[in-house]
C-alpha cells in the first residue's frame, strides 16, 4: 500500500510540474524600461534665443446687436382733468333755455334748437381752454443687429536659435527675447 501512495504521489508532482511548464497563450510581461516615455533623467530645460516672432492672424467673424435711439419731436395733449363732455351738455342746456325765450310758436322752437346747438359748442370750447398741448423730443430706441469681421491673433510663428541651430514653432502666446525649450536625449534605432 505504501507503494501505492508514493505512486500517486509522485505522479500528482509530475502532473503539477508539467503543468506549471506548460506555454500559457498570453504574452510574457513586457519589459516596462522599453515601454516608458523618455525618463526625466534624460530631459532638461534650456533657453533659446528668440530670433523673430510673427503673429498669426484668423479672421472671426462676430455678430452682435446694439441699441440705436433717436429723439423724435412728438406733441401730446395735456388734459387738465376738467370734463369737455359736462361742459357741452351744460352749454347746450343754457342755450336751448336761452333760445325758447325768444320768438313765438315754431320760431321758438327753432330758436331753441339754435339755442342748444351754440350753446353746446361754446360749453365745448369753454371746457377745452384749460386743455394744453405739450411740444417736446421723446426718445426712441430699438435693437439693431449687425455683423462685423474682425482679425484676431491666434498664435505666434517663433523663429529661436538653440546651440547654433535655428528651429521654428507655433506658441500660443509671445515668448519675448527668449523662450524656453525641452531638451531630451534618446538613443536612435
Amino acid at each position: 500500500m505504501k507503494w501505492n501512495f508514493a505512486l500517486v504521489v509522485a505522479a500528482l508532482l509530475a502532473a503539477t510540474s508539467a503543468f506549471a511548464q506548460a506555454p500559457s497563450d498570453r504574452p510574457p510581461p513586457r519589459d516596462p524600461r522599453y515601454d516608458a516615455p523618455p525618463s526625466a533623467e534624460n530631459t532638461k530645460i534650456a533657453y533659446a534665443d528668440v530670433l523673430r516672432v510673427d503673429p498669426v492672424y484668423d479672421r472671426v467673424q462676430t455678430n452682435g446687436a446694439h441699441e440705436e435711439c433717436e429723439d423724435v419731436p412728438v406733441e401730446r395733449h395735456v388734459d387738465s382733468g376738467n370734463n369737455n363732455a359736462a361742459g357741452t351738455v351744460i352749454g347746450a342746456i343754457v342755450g336751448g333755455v336761452l333760445g325758447n325765450t325768444v320768438g313765438k310758436g315754431d320760431g321758438r322752437k327753432a330758436a331753441t334748437v339754435a339755442g342748444a346747438v351754440v350753446g353746446g359748442a361754446v360749453g365745448h370750447n369753454v371746457a377745452s381752454q384749460d386743455d394744453r398741448y405739450y411740444a417736446g423730443p421723446e426718445r426712441r430706441c430699438r435693437m439693431v443687429q449687425d455683423g462685423a469681421e474682425e482679425r484676431r491673433i491666434v498664435g505666434y510663428d517663433v523663429q529661436y536659435r538653440y546651440r547654433g541651430d535655428v528651429y521654428m514653432s507655433r506658441l500660443d502666446y509671445d515668448p519675448g527675447e527668449r523662450v524656453r525649450v525641452r531638451i531630451s536625449v534618446a538613443p536612435a534605432d
